[in-house]
């Protein structure tokens, strides 16, 4: 009954973070979707990307259930090709991937029982071999994870934040920059800037 328990809450909330992840293109350019938002390059569109990824191959590889479309080799996403889409990649191709890797691991979660073995090769020993528990876990910090980078990389281009639209307020200048300047009077009071 705890497995049960355990296995709906987490695939619960893995479902919830997807939506905000993929809410936080909503509205956007194509440009603003796609470029660099911090130094390493970090930007919405390849954090669907590359959590699609995750999910593919996790849900996928590690319970021999491969994603039904070719994926290129984990090794080859050393050169961070996962954290971008190139300019032949459309938004709504890699949304459909992402779609897709839901159905695919939800499939696989739903399949399973939470100790199915899996076995993880690019993890260092001792660690390849583990079960469905383990990778939801580590899906979920993985989703979750880069939840909160769009969420901040949101928040930078245009001031929107949320995990849902159905939750998202009507923007207060105003009422935002009084609390910015609260905090950053404590801040200044905590640690006097020298000259």
């Amino acid at each position: 009954m705890i497995d049960e328990f355990a296995k709906d809450n987490l695939h619960g909330r893995l479902r919830r973070d997807r939506e905000a992840l993929v809410w936080k293109l909503d509205g956007l350019s194509e440009y603003d979707t796609r470029r660099p938002l911090t130094a390493t390059g970090t930007n919405l569109l390849g954090l669907v990307k590359h959590v699609a990824n995750v999910e593919a191959r996790y849900f996928g590889e590690v319970f021999d259930r491969p994603f039904p479309q070719p994926l290129p080799r984990w090794q080859d996403h050393s050169n961070g090709s996962d954290l971008w889409a190139t300019e032949d990649e459309t938004r709504d191709q890699i949304i459909g991937f992402y779609r897709r890797a839901w159905e695919h691991s939800d499939a696989t979660i739903n399949e399973l029982p939470l100790d199915a073995p899996g076995h993880v090769p690019w993890w260092r020993e001792p660690y390849p071999n583990t079960n469905l528990f383990a990778i939801m876990v580590h899906v979920l910090g993985e989703s979750i994870r880069h939840a909160g980078h769009a969420d901040i990389l949101r928040e930078g281009l245009d001031g929107r934040t949320g995990v849902r639209a159905e939750h998202e307020k009507q923007i207060d200048e105003e009422a935002r920059a009084a609390y910015c300047a609260k905090i950053e009077q404590a801040a200044r009071s905590a640690a006097p800037i020298k000259a």
